[in-house]
C-alpha cells in the first residue's frame, strides 16, 4: 500500500480457493476420491481462518471490501452463512471474479448465479473473450506474440475442435449482424443480468477502443435467440479435451 501511495484498499479477493474443487482450466470436475487424495497430502486453510484474516484488514481500516475468485457455489454459499451467523468476527464477500465468455457459460450459470444472487455477490467476468478466442484472430491459426501461443500449455482449453467450431458459429453471427467478433461477445457478457462489471484486457490502442465500442452495441433479441442456439449446440466447448496430432 505504501508503494501504491494509498491508504486502503477499495476490493480485495482470495484469488483462489485454498481447497481441492476440481474443473480448474479444463480438468476433471470434482471427484470425491480426489478431494480424499488432496485432503491426505495436504493442510488447507478453512473459511473460518481466511475471513478472520479478512476481518482483521478490514479493523485496521486497509480494506473495505472482500471478495473471492475462481470459487464455487460450495465456496461461496459457506462464506456467506458464516458472514451472517458471525457479523462481528467475519465479513461478508461482494464480488465474485470467475471466468465467464460466450464459451463458458455453465460453470458460472448452473447452480453459481443462484448462489450468487441469493447472497448478493457479484459477478466481475473475466476472461469475456476466452483468451482473445472469441474476437476471432486464431482461426487462420497461431498469432505470434499472443496468449494462445505464448502459453499453449495453460490455454490448452481454447485450442479443442469444439471450442474452434463453437468460435466459428459465433464470428459468423457477428459478421451476419455488421459486428466484429469481439464486439458480440464482449455486449452480450457486457448486457448481461447474470454480470455485475467486466474485465478486460487490451495490449494495442485499437483493441482497447473496440472493447470500449462494444459497450454502446446493444444486441437484438434474435441476436440473442441465435446466440442461446449455438450455446445448446456447444455447450462448455472448452472442456472438451484438444485431439494430439
Amino acid at each position: 500500500m505504501e508503494r501504491l501511495g494509498i491508504d486502503y484498499i477499495d476490493l480485495l479477493q482470495l484469488h483462489w480457493p485454498d481447497r481441492y474443487t476440481g474443473g480448474r482450466f479444463g480438468q476433471p470436475d470434482f471427484l470425491p476420491s480426489a478431494c480424499e487424495e488432496e485432503l491426505a497430502k495436504a493442510q488447507f486453510v478453512d473459511f473460518e481462518a481466511q475471513l478472520a484474516a479478512c476481518q482483521e484488514l478490514a479493523k485496521a481500516g486497509k480494506v473495505r471490501y472482500f471478495g473471492v475468485s475462481n470459487e464455487t457455489p460450495y465456496g461461496v454459499c459457506a462464506m456467506a452463512q458464516l458472514a451472517k451467523s458471525y457479523p462481528d468476527l467475519y465479513p461478508k464477500i461482494v464480488s465474485i471474479q470467475n471466468s465467464y465468455s460466450l464459451v463458458v457459460r455453465k460453470d458460472f450459470e448452473a447452480g453459481l448465479c443462484e448462489a450468487c444472487y441469493h447472497h448478493n455477490v457479484g459477478l466481475l467476468a473475466y476472461s469475456p473473450l476466452a483468451g482473445g478466442s472469441l474476437s476471432g484472430k486464431y482461426r487462420q491459426g497461431p498469432v505470434e506474440g499472443a496468449r494462445l501461443s505464448m502459453f499453449p500449455g495453460y490455454m490448452e482449453r481454447y485450442l479443442g475442435s469444439q471450442n474452434e467450431a463453437a468460435v466459428n458459429a459465433y464470428c459468423s453471427l457477428a459478421e451476419a449482424n455488421g459486428m466484429s467478433p469481439s464486439e458480440l461477445a464482449l455486449s452480450w457478457c457486457y448486457h448481461s443480468e447474470r454480470v455485475a462489471s467486466t474485465i478486460i484486457g487490451a495490449t494495442r490502442l485499437d483493441q482497447l477502443e473496440e472493447n470500449l465500442k462494444a459497450y454502446d452495441t446493444k444486441l437484438g433479441d434474435d441476436v440473442h435467440e441465435e446466440i442461446d442456439d449455438i450455446y445448446r449446440q456447444y455447450t462448455d466447448p472448452t472442456k472438451a479435451k484438444p485431439k494430439k496430432a
